[in-house]
């Protein structure tokens, strides 16, 4: 699953991608909205190759999951 983090006060987001199945999903929901509620002041993730990537809680301004499945659109049209 491919995840983008949006970081407040910076040009870009941060994305990861993420193996794929329902019970990761699930605790990276639950991981983030611990995050977001203050029960953590950084948000920890693995990405698909090993790699573990903090992000302090209180600069996270938005989450956006997707799936790695999903066709991928070139150009333009429907």
């Amino acid at each position: 699953m491919d995840i983008r983090i949006g970081i407040t006060q910076a040009p870009r987001e941060v994305a990861i991608e993420l193996e794929d199945d329902v019970k990761a999903r699930e605790a990276l929901k639950k991981s983030v909205d611990a995050a977001l509620k203050g029960e953590s002041t950084t948000l920890w993730i693995t990405d698909k190759k090993g790699k573990d990537i903090a992000i302090p809680s209180a600069k996270i301004a938005y989450v956006e999951i997707g799936s790695t499945d999903a066709e991928r659109r070139i150009g333009f049209g429907d």
